[in-house]
């Protein structure tokens, strides 16, 4: 006899008299956004069974997805929220969040530390972080408040037992954290991506200058080995034996999670040269995977290659895209109206499944694709989040929080310093930074990825010397956090 669970049973239930209807938007209309994203963060929710009984919390089903696709669900369900004040997953949202920190706080759960990248923690720590910019009720006094857990992370990931420590890609984080792991000898761009994300937003959640200095040191490093270009390209990464020869794949989600930083560190500085950073990337990022004003991921679509990691990309980019209109208002005329017609074009072609509204990935045909998934729900809802009013991330200056409900102490300065930060950029004019919460591709996508491209010639490696004094500066941020041991793995 089949068993039927509460998650089957939530989708046989999305079929029922009067359930069966595409959706239909007006995005120019807020009730009318917020309608739509509400059933479709509904029928997102069909894809978690992390609430039953004998299943795990925190993660989607991981016959079918990698762990770090949680962090995504937990991120977008953040933004949602404080975007759409509908506040019914918040139980589901806390204990996701806290069932997969692990036993030291840093989002190395040990189900999945020994295949876990930099990239998958860091989308965990970004989701921790969006929790505390957007005033998401903190934990009780027994558990690590949400700042804590980011900033644990960013520590752990600012030493050099996680970087190449030699050759041409010194100093840059590795995608694996441990030897026995594939992957442990490529270097991608969106861990440095995502590190440079949290290290600026952890800046502006604290005020403390040592965060913004590393994450201005990843940007050169990153435009130096040539995994940024002038012209804001940015590629995917390159083996840490050989990293002049680049992996020239672009994805959504790491021009978006940069874009992010750099307005992240505008806001911060008011500097000009991370003014141009934006705008460039901005442009970059509209010419190159919106060529018709929706969202396309360019290196797999119109094929109908993409995999289950890469359906969730293009929702990071559209959320990533939102922070940074709040974070630099000036781009509003530039970006909302593009994800405004994306967001059309995402919700026209949701019309598949029993319930006749479910979504795909392929948004500019404007006709159903024939797969469905959690990341096809949650990059249609991330879009429409986008484009919603509200205060969600990461949005104030120096030590003061960018909480909209009210704030925790550890949502002020944590006393190690409330300077601003400098603007210093020196020669990187036009440069380029990055990102929010983001999401992080594991074996599957990595091993796409080195098939993919042709590579480029690498520039070199500048300012090593001072980077590593500053990586020595932040892991004294928290040195009464005990370091992860690969032993308790």
């Amino acid at each position: 006899m089949a068993r039927i669970t509460s998650n089957s049973l939530a989708r046989l239930l999305l079929v029922a008299p009067g359930a069966l209807a595409a959706i239909n938007v007006d995005v120019e209309n807020a009730e009318s956004v917020r309608s739509a994203a509400a059933v479709v963060a509904g029928d997102l929710m069909s894809f978690y069974n992390g609430n039953e009984t004998g299943q795990i919390p925190g993660i989607l089903p991981s016959d079918e997805y990698y762990p770090w696709t949680g962090g995504v669900l937990w991120n977008t369900l953040l933004d949602y929220r404080a975007r759409s004040g509908d506040t019914k997953f918040d139980s589901l949202i806390s204990q996701g969040l806290l069932w997969q920190k692990g036993p030291h706080n840093d989002y190395l759960a040990p189900n999945w530390t020994a295949s876990t990248g930099n990239d998958d923690q860091a989308m965990w720590a970004l989701a921790a972080l969006s929790a505390d910019e957007t005033g998401f009720q903190e934990p009780s006094s027994s558990q690590p408040q949400w700042l804590t857990l980011a900033k644990n992370v960013f520590d752990e990931q600012s030493t050099d037992a996680r970087r190449a420590d030699d050759g041409k890609c010194e100093g840059l984080l590795r995608w694996q954290l441990f030897p026995s792991n594939n992957g442990y000898n490529y270097i991608n761009a969106i861990s440095n991506i995502a590190y440079l994300n949290l290290g600026a937003r952890l800046a502006l959640a604290t005020g403390n200058k040592t965060y913004s200095d590393l994450a201005e040191d990843t940007y050169e490093l990153l435009t130096d080995v040539g995994f940024v270009t002038k012209d804001f390209n940015v590629y995917d990464g390159a083996q840490v034996d050989n990293c002049d020869s680049i992996n020239k794949v672009q994805f959504t989600y790491s021009s978006g999670m940069l874009l992010h930083g750099f307005a992240a560190l505008y806001n911060q500085t008011g500097d000009g040269d991370w003014k141009e950073a934006v705008d460039g990337l901005t442009n970059r990022i509209l010419e190159l995977f919106f060529p018709d004003g929706v969202a396309i991921e360019v290196p797999c679509e119109e094929a109908g290659t993409c995999n289950t990691d890469m359906t969730f990309l293009k929702g990071i980019l559209h959320r990533s895209l939102a922070s940074t209109v709040q974070l630099a208002p000036y781009t509003s005329s530039r970006i909302l109206p593009v994800l405004k017609s994306s967001a059309k074009a995402a919700v026209s072609q949701c019309t598949g499944g029993d319930n006749g509204r479910m979504c795909g990935l392929a948004w500019s045909t404007g006709k159903f694709d024939g797969k469905t998934g959690a990341g096809q729900q949650m990059s249609v809802l991330s879009a429409l989040v986008s484009i919603m009013d509200g205060q969600s991330a990461s949005v104030g200056t120096g030590s003061e929080s960018a909480q909209t409900n009210g704030g925790s102490p550890a949502s002020v300065n944590d006393g190690n310093g409330g300077d601003n930060p400098a603007s210093g950029m020196g020669a990187r004019a036009g440069a380029s930074l990055g990102a929010v919460a983001g999401a992080m591709l594991a074996g599957r996508l990595v091993l796409y990825l080195l098939d993919a491209g042709a590579f480029t010639a690498f520039l070199g490696i500048g300012a090593l010397n001072e980077y590593r004094l500053r990586l020595a500066a932040a892991s004294k941020l928290n040195d009464d956090i005990p370091a992860h041991d690969e032993e308790d793995v």
